[in-house]
């Protein structure tokens, strides 16, 4: 009774939760030689043996000796380095549920969007903290199965409903009034904020801090980008975030109406700018082209991942990079989203990222 309970109330709730999605045949990684990697030889060892060794400090388990082996090699080369990732660990081609070595390979970035502490004329659109009355619940405990549940709402009386959309979140009279941490001057700037889960303000005083995704609604995300498309607004090559942006530019009475058909919303929290990359959820400094975004199912976090594909302009990009992030978008073995680093600059090569690549995954040698 209480296993048909509990999935009823599931039922109930769908639309406030992402349902654990129903799991394909495993595929196991395939053995390979360093000689199947393209572009193994190429590489920048030293630049891929730094960038490990400065996460070892997040990394447990069996990662322990490999990161005490690291550690004990004194004024590392190229030559050095490529041997230390050739003696400890062994590289795994990584496959699709249907046996496919091929996958989607997208980018995102660090937005650096305008904003001040104080609402004004100028900056009048609210940045908000988690709320108080936002309730995650965790069923994992007890129902190992639903681990990937993401069950959020809010509690009226004694039952538990959808939290607010975007459109109540966002309208002329909030519920959320009294948690903004920020406001800004571009609805859609802020927009692309949330979707890449991260980024900086930059303040009219001059200061700059950083936003660190915090929480989310509970509600599904639906791409606007592919609205606008469907919709005639923006053509297929267009629907690039910088694209997305300018049309906004160009049609401000319409993009109240758009982000209201996303009801997904995130929350931020505000943290001093360091001046490194924004923390990723191994929770070390992201690095610009050395950082991947995995899907946790098939790659562990801190795991070195070799990816063979190409840049936007056809050219190769065949490097060693490292599992530090995760995304609600990255599903499947054969996955990665590339961080590119924060600003404009970044921002337009991660909005047109969108190629064929491979993936093999590099586990300690014993």
């Amino acid at each position: 009774m209480r296993t048909l309970l509990l999935f009823t109330t599931l039922l109930l709730l769908a639309g406030c939760c992402n349902l654990p999605e129903k799991k394909a045949k495993p595929v196991e990684p395939v053995a390979v030689s360093w000689s199947d990697l393209p572009g193994w030889s190429r590489e920048d060892h030293l630049g891929a043996f730094r960038a490990f060794l400065a996460e070892c400090h997040a990394l447990k388990g069996n990662w322990v000796d490999v990161c005490r082996n690291a550690s004990q090699l004194s004024d590392p080369d190229a030559k050095s380095a490529r041997r230390f990732f050739e003696d400890n660990f062994r590289p795994y081609r990584l496959l699709n549920a249907d046996g496919s070595g091929e996958g989607l390979i997208t980018g995102y970035y660090e937005p650096v969007i305008q904003a001040s502490l104080h609402p004004s004329a100028l900056y009048r659109y609210p940045v908000y903290g988690t709320p108080k009355d936002l309730v995650t619940v965790d069923l994992a405990g007890v129902y190992p199965q639903l681990a990937h549940l993401n069950l959020k709402g809010r509690v009226v009386g004694n039952r538990l409903i959808p939290y607010y959309s975007r459109s109540v979140i966002e309208g002329p009279t909030s519920p959320l009034a009294g948690n903004e941490i920020l406001w800004t001057d571009d609805p859609m700037a802020l927009f692309l904020l949330q979707v890449q889960g991260s980024g900086k303000a930059r303040l009219d005083d001059g200061n700059t801090v950083r936003l660190a995704y915090d929480n989310q609604n509970g509600l599904p995300y639906q791409s606007i980008g592919r609205i606008l498309v469907k919709e005639g607004e923006l053509d297929l090559q267009d629907a690039t975030m910088q694209g997305i942006l300018d049309w906004g530019r160009r049609n401000p009475d319409k993009v109240r109406a758009l982000l209201d058909r996303n009801p997904s919303y995130v929350f931020f929290r505000m943290l001093a700018d360091s001046g490194e990359g924004p923390a990723g959820s191994l929770g070390v400094p992201l690095s610009a082209g050395r950082s991947l975004a995995v899907d946790l199912r098939a790659i562990p976090l801190g795991a070195p991942v070799y990816l063979s594909t190409e840049l936007p302009d056809s050219r190769p990009f065949e490097r060693l990079m490292l599992a530090q992030d995760t995304g609600g978008a990255i599903r499947g073995k054969v996955r990665a989203d590339i961080y590119w680093g924060a600003g404009s600059a970044a921002g337009k090569i991660a909005g047109i990222t969108r190629q064929r690549g491979r993936m093999w995954i590099l586990l300690p040698a014993r």
